[in-house]
């Protein structure tokens, strides 16, 4: 009886702290998401991407990348989300992620523009992002 407490206590300790230690660092949650494809963009929480909408083409000048996503403000599907959370969100995390932000809703990285636009039609905002060769 006392070996097995012994055993428990000496294999099953390290691993609850491991365990204890990752919860308590940066780790991603299982929500955190980004757009299919495209490991560099963030998606809000509460949007949904369209996945029928997704277009990725690599070539050798750069690559192409259009995508939407979706929220049904209001409904039991999500969160309100409103255009200045909407803008505020992207210019958190993009910076960290190396993009530069020249404008409203307009970012540029390394011979890249990325554009996203947001419209509200009554409880749903759209929101598309392309991300393309090129600068400002």
């Amino acid at each position: 009886m006392i070996s097995k407490k012994i055993f428990a206590a000496v294999f099953l300790a390290p691993w609850l702290l491991l365990t204890a230690a990752i919860a308590g660092t940066g780790v991603k949650a299982a929500d955190d998401a980004f757009l299919a494809g495209v490991a560099d963009l963030p998606l809000m929480p509460g949007l949904r991407e369209i996945s029928e909408a997704t277009m990725i083409f690599d070539k050798t000048h750069g690559r192409l990348v259009q995508a939407v996503a979706v929220s049904e403000n209001g409904s039991t599907n999500g969160p309100v989300i409103g255009l200045e959370s909407l803008w505020r969100f992207y210019d958190e995390p993009l910076p960290q992620l190396g993009w530069r932000r020249v404008r409203q809703g307009y970012f540029v990285r390394d011979g890249e523009g990325l554009r996203i636009s947001a419209k509200k039609n009554g409880s749903i905002l759209t929101v598309r992002f392309a991300i393309a060769p090129g600068t400002e």
